[in-house]
C-alpha cells in the first residue's frame, strides 16, 4: 500500500470513528473502493479490541482473551514455579517465576503467547523471537535461558528476570548529569549495534524497553516484533490491521508502512536520547488520534534539544542549562530524527 493510499484509509477511519453507531454502516457502504472499505473496517475492529491502546501505548492488545488460569501462581512450567504476573502487552504476558527443583535458587521471567492470538503466523513469530534471543550473548541484552510449549500448546520462553527502572526514571531518580546519561545511552547503543551486526532490527526501542539495574547496568528487553534481515523471512506486519509498535517512538517509515531497516532503530534511539536530555518528547501531540500522531511524526520537525530545554522548566538541574546541549548533541539528536531513513 502506498503512503497516499494509507493516508486515505486513515482519513476514512477517522471519519468513521466520528460517525454515530447508527450512521456508521451507511458511511462504510458509501466507500466505493472495496479494498479501502475492508481496510477501514479492519481498523475499526482493531480499535474496538484495543480499547485505550493509544492512551496506554505500552499495551498493544487488550487484556481480554487471556485464560484466567493460563499461568496461575504456584503452577509448574517445566522446572519453574509461577510467582505472579509482571506485565503484558504485544503478543503475550510475562510472569515472574522461580526454580521449582532443589538444584539451585533463581528467579526468571517467563513470556507466554496471549490466548486468542496463537494463530500460525503469531506462533511462528513468537518462536522466531525465541530463536533470536537464543543466539544473543551481550551484557546489555536480556538473556534467554530456556523455552518450550505448555500442555495447551502455547509456546513460551524463559529469560533473565531484569529488576530495574526504565532508563528515564533511573536517570531522574539518581539526578544523573548529561555525561552520565550519555554513558548509559552509549551502552544501549552498543546493544542495538550488536543486534544489527547479527542481522536483527528491534523495531520497538523505547524507554520502557530499556531497564537499568540497581548496579547501573542497562538491559534491552523485548525483541517481540523484531525483524530478521534475511532473504525469505516473513515479518509479522499487523494484527487485525494494527501496526505492532509504540506510536510515540516509531519512525516515520514505520508510521507510513514503508520498509523498516536498521535506520528505524537509529530513529527510535534518537527519540529516547531526546527524552533523556530534554525530559520531554520531541513532538507535541494535540490529540491521541492515529491520524494526528502520524501527521505530527511524519511532517513536523522537532526543536533542537537546547531550544526545548530553554523553553521548558525541567526539574532536572543537570540538564536545565541549554549550553550543555548546544553543538554536537543538538546535531547528533536531530540527525537521528531525520525523516528520511537514508539520512
Amino acid at each position: 500500500m502506498t503512503s497516499d493510499r494509507w493516508q486515505r484509509v486513515e482519513t476514512l477511519f477517522e471519519q468513521a470513528l466520528e460517525a454515530s453507531a447508527g450512521d456508521r454502516p451507511q458511511f462504510l457502504e458509501a466507500i466505493g473502493d472495496a479494498e479501502l472499505r475492508q481496510e477501514v473496517e479492519s481498523l475499526l475492529h482493531a480499535h474496538r479490541q484495543a480499547g485505550a491502546f493509544l492512551d496506554e501505548p505500552d499495551r498493544f492488545l487488550s487484556s481480554e482473551g487471556f485464560e484466567a488460569d493460563t499461568l496461575s501462581p504456584g503452577q509448574i512450567i517445566d522446572r519453574y514455579r509461577i510467582i505472579r504476573e509482571i506485565g503484558r502487552g504485544g503478543m503475550g504476558a510475562v510472569f515472574l517465576a522461580e526454580r521449582a527443583d532443589d538444584e539451585y535458587q533463581k528467579q526468571v521471567a517467563i513470556k507466554l503467547i496471549k490466548r486468542g492470538t496463537d494463530t500460525d503466523s503469531v506462533v511462528r513469530h513468537f518462536r522466531n523471537e525465541r530463536q533470536i534471543l537464543a543466539g544473543f550473548d551481550h551484557a546489555n541484552i536480556a538473556r534467554l535461558f530456556d523455552g518450550g510449549t505448555t500442555e495447551s500448546g502455547l509456546p513460551y520462553f524463559v529469560m533473565e528476570y531484569v529488576e530495574g527502572l526504565p532508563i528515564d526514571e533511573y536517570c531522574n531518580a539518581h539526578a544523573l548529569s548529561v555525561v552520565e546519561r550519555l554513558k548509559l545511552f552509549r551502552e544501549v547503543c552498543g546493544a542495538v549495534s550488536y543486534a544489527h551486526r547479527h542481522l536483527v532490527i528491534h523495531r520497538d526501542i523505547k524507554r520502557s524497553n530499556i531497564l537499568i539495574t540497581a548496579e547501573g547496568v542497562p538491559k534491552l528487553l523485548d525483541f517481540g516484533i523484531a525483524k530478521i534481515l534475511q532473504e525469505g523471512d516473513e515479518p509479522l506486519a499487523t494484527m487485525t490491521g494494527m501496526r505492532l509498535m509504540t506510536p510515540q517512538s516509531a519512525s516515520p517509515e514505520q508510521i507510513r508502512g514503508q520498509p523498516v531497516t536498521t535506520a528505524s532503530d537509529v530513529y527510535s534511539l534518537g527519540v529516547v536520547l531526546y527524552e533523556l536530555l530534554c525530559g520531554r518528547s520531541p513532538y507535541q501531540f494535540t490529540s491521541q488520534s492515529p491520524h494526528e500522531m502520524a501527521r505530527v511524526i511524519t511532517e513536523t520537525e522537532p526543536k533542537k534539544p537546547s531550544t526545548a530545554i530553554a523553553q521548558t522548566d525541567n526539574p532536572q538541574s543537570a540538564i536545565r542549562n541549554p549550553r550543555f546541549l548546544k553543538g554536537d548533541l543538538d546535531n547528533i539528536v536531530l540527525m537521528a530524527l531525520r525523516k528520511e531513513p537514508e539520512r
